[in-house]
């Protein structure tokens, strides 16, 4: 069997819940189902779970780029009620689009050593890119399923998938 680890990205309510700040849309409400389905296979198969959590102060320098969203100790920054971390599932709060910045993701996943890492979650083109691109940096070989992934910009989408295949070298299911 294979060692793996499952990241979950930024499935917090601000993104998935329609009363979110920064809302995206319909597809990313979708793709709980998916990302619950892969919770429990990876829970089943002993895996690693990491979650990473959009958390910011509330004069974070994103908000220049973005609305308001995701402030630390939020609603908006919980993790939506049907992904709940299970006791021993570490949750990494970040303040940047990649999940290895300043995160303590690469400890984490050093210790564990998997052989390889599944990618689920939002934005496909901003928080899930980023981190893969951490992921192919430190020579991790990285799945992103399609069904588990979502953006509020569908060509952004589009585009992520392909570079996370042809740069990063991602398995894109």
């Amino acid at each position: 069997m294979i060692k793996a680890a499952l990241i979950v990205v930024d499935m917090l309510n601000d993104f998935i819940d329609e009363k979110g700040a920064l809302y995206c849309g319909q597809g990313a409400r979708d793709i709980v189902p998916f990302v619950r389905l892969r919770l429990e296979a990876h829970r089943r198969a002993g895996s690693l779970v990491v979650y990473l959590q959009d958390a910011h102060a509330k004069d974070d320098r994103e908000f220049e780029k973005f609305p308001p969203h995701c402030v630390a100790g939020t609603w908006g920054s919980q993790i939506i009620d049907a992904l709940v971390p299970r006791p021993g599932e570490p949750v990494l709060p970040k303040t940047r689009y990649s999940g290895f910045y300043g995160t303590g993701l690469e400890t984490v996943l050093a210790g564990h050593g998997p052989e390889e890492v599944e990618v689920v979650g939002v934005c496909t083109s901003i928080c899930v890119m980023d981190t893969v691109g951490g992921l192919a940096n430190r020579d991790y070989r990285t799945i992103v399923p399609r069904a588990g992934v979502a953006d509020f910009d569908a060509e952004a989408h589009s585009h992520a998938l392909k570079r996370m295949e042809r740069l990063y070298g991602a398995t894109i299911q």
